[in-house]
Protein backbone atom coordinates (compact mmCIF):
# COMPACT_ATOMS: atom_id res chain seq x y z
CA UNK A 1 0.00 0.00 0.00
CA UNK A 2 1.06 3.59 -0.53
CA UNK A 3 0.33 7.13 0.55
CA UNK A 4 -1.29 9.70 -1.70
CA UNK A 5 0.98 12.73 -1.24
CA UNK A 6 -0.04 16.23 -2.28
CA UNK A 7 3.30 17.92 -1.57
CA UNK A 8 6.40 17.91 0.62
CA UNK A 9 8.41 20.98 1.55
CA UNK A 10 10.65 22.62 4.14
CA UNK A 11 9.32 25.69 5.92
CA UNK A 12 8.84 27.43 9.23
CA UNK A 13 6.17 25.94 11.47
CA UNK A 14 3.45 28.58 11.67
CA UNK A 15 1.17 27.20 14.37
CA UNK A 16 1.03 25.13 17.59
CA UNK A 17 3.56 25.32 20.42
CA UNK A 18 6.22 24.49 17.80
CA UNK A 19 5.61 27.71 15.85
CA UNK A 20 8.75 29.45 14.65
CA UNK A 21 10.88 26.31 14.31
CA UNK A 22 12.09 24.92 10.97
CA UNK A 23 9.83 22.03 10.00
CA UNK A 24 9.54 19.53 7.16
CA UNK A 25 5.97 19.11 5.91
CA UNK A 26 4.27 16.11 4.33
CA UNK A 27 0.87 17.15 3.03
CA UNK A 28 -1.33 14.19 2.20
CA UNK A 29 -4.18 14.28 -0.30
CA UNK A 30 -7.84 13.95 0.60
CA UNK A 31 -10.23 15.43 3.15
CA UNK A 32 -13.65 14.40 4.40
CA UNK A 33 -14.61 18.00 5.29
CA UNK A 34 -15.20 21.10 3.19
CA UNK A 35 -14.64 23.87 5.72
CA UNK A 36 -15.72 27.35 4.69
CA UNK A 37 -12.35 28.96 5.38
CA UNK A 38 -10.12 26.09 4.21
CA UNK A 39 -6.79 27.35 2.86
CA UNK A 40 -5.65 24.05 1.34
CA UNK A 41 -8.46 23.13 -1.04
CA UNK A 42 -5.85 22.07 -3.56
CA UNK A 43 -5.17 19.05 -1.33
CA UNK A 44 -8.69 17.64 -1.72
CA UNK A 45 -7.74 15.59 -4.79
CA UNK A 46 -4.76 14.53 -6.90
CA UNK A 47 -1.28 13.98 -5.55
CA UNK A 48 1.23 11.22 -6.14
CA UNK A 49 1.23 7.65 -4.83
CA UNK A 50 4.41 7.10 -2.79
CA UNK A 51 5.66 4.46 -0.38
CA UNK A 52 6.19 5.14 3.31
CA UNK A 53 9.88 4.36 2.84
CA UNK A 54 10.23 6.88 0.01
CA UNK A 55 8.54 9.70 1.93
CA UNK A 56 10.52 8.99 5.10
CA UNK A 57 13.78 9.02 3.14
CA UNK A 58 12.94 12.40 1.58
CA UNK A 59 12.11 13.89 4.97
CA UNK A 60 15.37 12.55 6.40
CA UNK A 61 17.29 14.15 3.53
CA UNK A 62 15.76 17.54 4.40
CA UNK A 63 17.88 17.46 7.56
CA UNK A 64 15.22 18.97 9.81
CA UNK A 65 14.51 17.87 13.39
CA UNK A 66 10.74 18.38 13.12
CA UNK A 67 8.22 17.07 10.65
CA UNK A 68 4.48 17.62 10.35
CA UNK A 69 2.12 15.25 8.57
CA UNK A 70 -0.90 17.27 7.50
CA UNK A 71 -3.52 17.45 4.77
CA UNK A 72 -6.23 17.41 3.82
CA UNK A 73 -6.93 14.92 6.57
CA UNK A 74 -3.97 12.58 7.10
CA UNK A 75 -5.86 10.03 9.21
CA UNK A 76 -8.03 9.09 6.23
CA UNK A 77 -5.02 7.18 4.88
CA UNK A 78 -4.27 3.81 6.46
CA UNK A 79 -0.51 4.21 6.06
CA UNK A 80 -0.28 7.48 8.03
CA UNK A 81 0.35 5.84 11.44
CA UNK A 82 3.16 3.77 9.89
CA UNK A 83 4.72 6.90 8.36
CA UNK A 84 4.53 8.68 11.72
CA UNK A 85 6.19 5.73 13.46
CA UNK A 86 8.90 5.50 10.80
CA UNK A 87 9.72 9.20 11.12
CA UNK A 88 9.79 9.01 14.92
CA UNK A 89 12.20 6.07 14.67
CA UNK A 90 14.56 8.42 12.81
CA UNK A 91 14.69 10.56 15.95
CA UNK A 92 12.43 13.30 14.61
CA UNK A 93 9.74 15.20 16.48
CA UNK A 94 6.60 14.14 14.60
CA UNK A 95 3.49 16.34 14.52
CA UNK A 96 0.25 15.12 12.97
CA UNK A 97 -2.35 17.80 12.34
CA UNK A 98 -5.82 16.30 12.12
CA UNK A 99 -9.13 18.04 11.45
CA UNK A 100 -10.85 16.69 14.57
CA UNK A 101 -13.21 14.30 12.84
CA UNK A 102 -11.00 11.18 13.02
CA UNK A 103 -10.08 8.97 15.99
CA UNK A 104 -6.56 9.95 17.08
CA UNK A 105 -5.99 6.57 18.75
CA UNK A 106 -4.74 5.35 15.36
CA UNK A 107 -1.54 7.35 15.89
CA UNK A 108 1.57 5.81 17.48
CA UNK A 109 2.49 6.99 20.95
CA UNK A 110 5.55 8.86 19.67
CA UNK A 111 3.52 11.17 17.42
CA UNK A 112 2.13 14.47 18.67
CA UNK A 113 -1.49 14.94 17.61
CA UNK A 114 -2.60 18.51 16.93
CA UNK A 115 -6.38 18.27 16.94
CA UNK A 116 -8.14 21.10 15.07
CA UNK A 117 -11.60 21.50 16.57
CA UNK A 118 -13.85 23.26 14.06
CA UNK A 119 -16.26 26.00 15.09
CA UNK A 120 -19.71 26.88 13.68
CA UNK A 121 -18.34 29.28 11.05
CA UNK A 122 -16.47 26.41 9.39
CA UNK A 123 -19.68 24.54 8.61
CA UNK A 124 -18.09 21.37 10.04
CA UNK A 125 -18.55 21.73 13.82
CA UNK A 126 -21.08 18.89 13.92
CA UNK A 127 -18.61 16.54 12.21
CA UNK A 128 -16.14 16.68 15.09
CA UNK A 129 -15.34 13.53 17.09
CA UNK A 130 -15.54 15.16 20.51
CA UNK A 131 -14.32 11.95 22.14
CA UNK A 132 -10.87 12.98 20.91
CA UNK A 133 -10.80 15.50 23.76
CA UNK A 134 -10.76 12.57 26.20
CA UNK A 135 -8.25 10.64 24.05
CA UNK A 136 -5.57 13.35 24.24
CA UNK A 137 -2.23 12.10 25.51
CA UNK A 138 0.04 14.29 27.62
CA UNK A 139 2.00 15.66 24.66
CA UNK A 140 -0.95 16.23 22.32
CA UNK A 141 -2.32 19.69 21.51
CA UNK A 142 -5.65 21.22 20.53
CA UNK A 143 -6.19 23.96 17.99
CA UNK A 144 -9.14 26.33 17.49
CA UNK A 145 -9.27 28.66 14.47
CA UNK A 146 -11.93 31.30 15.06
CA UNK A 147 -13.75 33.57 12.65
CA UNK A 148 -16.13 35.34 15.02
CA UNK A 149 -17.62 35.54 18.50
CA UNK A 150 -19.82 32.50 17.81
CA UNK A 151 -16.72 30.38 17.27
CA UNK A 152 -15.24 31.79 20.47
CA UNK A 153 -18.32 30.85 22.49
CA UNK A 154 -18.25 27.38 20.96
CA UNK A 155 -14.63 27.03 22.08
CA UNK A 156 -15.53 28.17 25.60
CA UNK A 157 -18.13 25.40 25.78
CA UNK A 158 -15.49 22.77 24.92
CA UNK A 159 -12.65 24.03 27.11
CA UNK A 160 -13.93 22.30 30.31
CA UNK A 161 -13.30 18.99 28.52
CA UNK A 162 -9.60 19.83 28.03
CA UNK A 163 -6.88 19.94 30.70
CA UNK A 164 -5.17 23.11 29.49
CA UNK A 165 -2.44 22.68 32.11
CA UNK A 166 -1.46 19.41 30.45
CA UNK A 167 -2.43 19.85 26.80
CA UNK A 168 -1.53 23.10 25.03
CA UNK A 169 -4.62 24.80 23.62
CA UNK A 170 -3.76 26.94 20.60
CA UNK A 171 -6.16 29.54 19.29
CA UNK A 172 -5.86 31.68 16.19
CA UNK A 173 -8.02 34.01 14.10
CA UNK A 174 -9.06 33.14 10.55
CA UNK A 175 -6.57 35.15 8.53
CA UNK A 176 -8.11 38.33 7.15
CA UNK A 177 -11.48 37.70 8.84
CA UNK A 178 -11.00 38.22 12.59
CA UNK A 179 -8.40 40.69 13.87
CA UNK A 180 -5.86 38.95 16.17
CA UNK A 181 -5.98 41.93 18.55
CA UNK A 182 -9.72 41.38 19.01
CA UNK A 183 -9.18 37.72 19.78
CA UNK A 184 -6.35 38.64 22.16
CA UNK A 185 -8.68 41.01 23.99
CA UNK A 186 -11.27 38.27 24.47
CA UNK A 187 -8.65 35.86 25.84
CA UNK A 188 -7.29 38.43 28.28
CA UNK A 189 -10.73 39.58 29.41
CA UNK A 190 -11.73 36.01 30.24
CA UNK A 191 -8.38 35.08 31.82
CA UNK A 192 -7.96 32.02 29.65
CA UNK A 193 -4.92 29.73 29.74
CA UNK A 194 -4.58 29.58 25.94
CA UNK A 195 -1.77 30.10 23.44
CA UNK A 196 -2.47 32.72 20.76
CA UNK A 197 -1.19 31.68 17.32
CA UNK A 198 -0.66 34.10 14.43
CA UNK A 199 -0.12 31.58 11.59
CA UNK A 200 3.43 32.82 11.15
CA UNK A 201 3.84 31.41 7.63
CA UNK A 202 1.09 33.76 6.39
CA UNK A 203 3.01 36.76 7.74
CA UNK A 204 6.37 35.63 6.35
CA UNK A 205 5.07 34.75 2.86
CA UNK A 206 1.95 35.75 0.90
CA UNK A 207 -1.01 34.05 2.65
CA UNK A 208 -2.02 32.09 -0.46
CA UNK A 209 1.48 30.86 -1.34
CA UNK A 210 1.90 27.07 -1.57
CA UNK A 211 4.85 25.07 -0.36
CA UNK A 212 5.52 27.18 2.73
Amino acid sequence: MSLQVCETFLSIQGESSHAGWPCAFVRLTGCNLRCRFCDTRYAYEGGTARSVEDVAAEVQDMGCRRVEITGGEPLLQDETPELAARLAALGLTVLVETNGSQDIRALPQQAIAIVDMKGPSSGAAERMDLENLERLRAHDEVKFVLADRSDYQHMLALLPRIDADRNVVNVSAVFGVLAPRELAAWILADGLNLRLNLQQHKHIWPPDKRGV
